[in-house]
């Protein structure tokens, strides 16, 4: 038998959520090996949409299975009222799990999602959604522009630009090369590599509405309409990594476009804290993990590692 009444009753009205959710997804299962920084890049990545996010927005984040260590944190910044929406897996439901539960969740009419290791500068976030408000049909929207390699995935977006009155269209090497290798060098590239990428590719700049904006997009960092994106639920995927493409395969099918910011206004930082931006302490002298030949052996041992535990 109940005993009083429930005073959530005498609630005249509860606190609506922002039309922004800004979703990220962190992955820290051990802070050793290759995730020795990834807590600090993660608290990085963090304090960046804290301090650098220019409209309202609700934080969700989404983590995926992490130590102790990252939950104590989270668990603590969403007690500081600085996260909104904290969900916990017990176990890696992988990328594609973990956007079938922020896609269906997250409350915003706008979700701005990105991976635990982007780094936001001042900015990223009205930019992106004036593309959103500016160009139709808009499935994905990344702050900074980058080469894109899957020219197969913008197909819906040339067509429409194409066939569009008032778009214009320019190609070439419209991206400086010192911008394209800040973000080409978090792949873990050489610099022979990154030289021959940018060489033998191209970018495509539209121009519509008098805004500008590069063709393609990016699964680690992208802001889109939650109509548009759980149109494409639930995603599928057996792998923790490596099947993400599905998504900019998805959106190009249904015919929406893919674009990316004029200005670079995110950088990944890979499971390094970062050289630039600094803005907390100083920059470090170079490690011997840092020359290429030993960062080379040593990414390609963590992959075999990974593989074997989590493919085999």
């Amino acid at each position: 038998m109940r005993v009083g009444q429930n005073p959530a009753k005498n609630i005249q009205q509860v606190v609506k959520p922002k039309r922004i959710t800004v979703a990220v997804l962190s992955y820290v299962p051990t802070l050793h090996g290759y995730y020795a920084e990834a807590l600090e890049v993660l608290k990085y990545c963090l304090e960046s949409i804290w301090e650098n996010s220019d409209l309202p927005f609700d934080l969700m984040v989404f983590d995926n299975g992490s130590c102790t260590q990252v939950r104590d944190f989270l668990n603590q910044a969403q007690m500081g009222k600085k996260i909104q929406y904290l969900v916990f897996s017990q176990k890696n439901i992988g990328k594609g799990g973990a956007w079938n539960v922020i896609f269906s969740s997250a409350p915003g009419e706008i979700i701005a999602y990105c991976d635990g290791d982007a780094y936001f500068y001042p900015g990223w976030l009205s930019a992106c959604v004036k593309v959103l408000e500016t160009y139709p049909q808009v499935g994905m929207v990344t702050a900074r522009p980058m080469r894109s390699y899957y020219g197969k995935f913008n197909t819906a977006t040339l067509q429409w630009a194409k066939k569009t009155s008032g778009v214009q269209i320019e190609e070439g090497q419209l991206i400086p090369y010192d911008q394209y290798k800040e973000f080409a060098d978090t792949m873990g590239y050489s610099n022979s590599k990154v030289k021959k990428i940018y060489s033998e590719t191209k970018d495509i700049r539209l121009t519509y509405k008098n805004l500008p904006v590069f063709v393609g997009a990016n699964h680690f960092q992208f802001v889109g309409w939650k109509k548009i994106l759980t149109q494409f639920l639930p995603f599928e995927m057996n792998k923790p990594l490596g099947q993400v493409q599905v998504l900019d395969e998805l959106v190009n099918k249904a015919g929406y476009l893919r674009l990316m910011t004029a200005d670079p206004l995110v950088q990944n930082m890979s499971n390094r804290v970062p050289d630039k931006p600094v803005r907390m302490g100083k920059p470090r002298m170079n490690r011997i993990v840092d020359f290429a030949i030993i960062k080379k052996i040593l990414l390609w041992l963590h992959d075999r590692i990974f593989r074997l535990y989590f493919e085999g």
